[in-house]
């Protein structure tokens, strides 16, 4: 390494830092240390070629805490990622951080951008979130938002559902369970501070409008992802509307509601909602759930990590829509 540092004309801690894809060396520099690390021997061809890649960007993936089941799933496959990466795939953390707050993930991204090139989180649609991802894309860095798309001007990409589309999906689907049948139709939400929940509601009564006049909706509650909270929502949107024929979860936690179904004895009322994961894949199987729509996690994680890259092309990544029923469900 000594011989290395003499030759490229640079300190013996530059040479450690190149060699190492540590942050900080201009690129020049790292041209002339690779150079003469070849020269001398002290590297291979190959192990050039390899150090001579652009550095794989550290990422840090910000997921909301809380009782939602598919973002846990959703932690464990970026986490099980982040055990498997080398100085080839490049560094990947995870990080739950508190639900529903947008300071708290104004002041995450601030922090995690002292290590990280590119963060993915489920942004909430907020100016304090919206302004400190403006600072950090200034600065260089990328920020992708995940499952929920946010200030689009800002951003440097989202990976995702179409929500629009998938409430539009949603209502489509409850109409046709009805089968002609009126009453009234209920959306639970986790909160409006998610644009993907506003989408998805704008979606499920814009279809229901124009093509389901006979089934009313009757407001949407916040139940924040919550199974406690969509408990107690369900229960009080089951006591005050007898004549509720369907409900549309647009966001997570869907075991509470299907509680409140059962404890009311309403088997009939057609139930749809997001996230495939064991609490919705065993609702599916004893009937309690209709429908669920998905996107799969590990496809979402894949695509939001390639986003992260310096060299990602798009603003866009859309997911594909998957619809699961009790009788197309995949092996686990």
């Amino acid at each position: 390494m000594e011989d290395v540092a003499a030759r490229a004309r640079v300190s013996l801690a530059t040479v450690d830092r190149v060699l190492n894809q540590r942050k900080g060396v201009r690129e020049r520099t790292v041209g002339l240390v690779l150079a003469a690390a070849l020269e001398t021997g002290y590297l291979s061809e190959q192990d050039y070629q390899n150090l001579a890649r652009p550095r794989p960007p550290n990422i840090v993936f910000l997921l909301p805490n809380g009782t939602n089941p598919y973002l846990g799933l959703l932690g464990e496959r970026v986490r099980r990622l982040a055990d498997q990466t080398s100085r080839d795939t490049g560094n990947i953390r995870c990080f739950f951080i508190d639900s529903f707050n947008p300071d708290a993930l104004a002041t995450a991204l601030r922090h995690h951008s002292k290590w990280a090139d590119a963060i993915a989180c489920m942004a909430l649609d907020h100016p304090a979130v919206r302004e400190v991802t403006a600072e950090l894309v200034h600065r260089g860095k990328r920020v992708v938002s995940i499952v929920s798309d946010f200030a689009p001007a800002v951003r440097s990409a989202y990976v995702g559902l179409d929500n629009q589309s998938a409430g539009r999906t949603a209502a489509y689907l409850l109409g046709r369970f009805c089968a002609g049948r009126s009453g009234s139709v209920a959306v639970i939400a986790g909160s409006r501070i998610y644009r993907a929940h506003t989408e998805r509601e704008m979606g499920f009564q814009s279809l229901m409008e124009e093509m389901f006049p006979r089934l009313q909706p009757v407001g949407v509650r916040e139940g924040h992802d919550d199974r406690d909270e969509n408990y107690r929502h369900a229960l009080s949107i089951l006591d005050q509307h007898p004549g509720l024929v369907g409900i549309y979860n647009a966001g997570g936690s869907s075991d509470g509601i299907a509680r409140a179904l059962r404890e009311r004895g309403r088997s009939e009322t057609i139930f749809i909602g997001h996230g495939l994961s064991p609490d919705t894949r065993r609702l599916l199987l004893n009937g309690t759930m209709d429908a669920v729509i998905n996107s799969d996690p590990d496809s979402l994680v894949a695509t939001a990590i390639e986003a992260c890259r310096p060299s990602s092309t798009g603003a866009i990544h859309t997911i594909k829509m998957d619809i699961f029923l009790r009788e197309n469900l995949p092996t686990t």
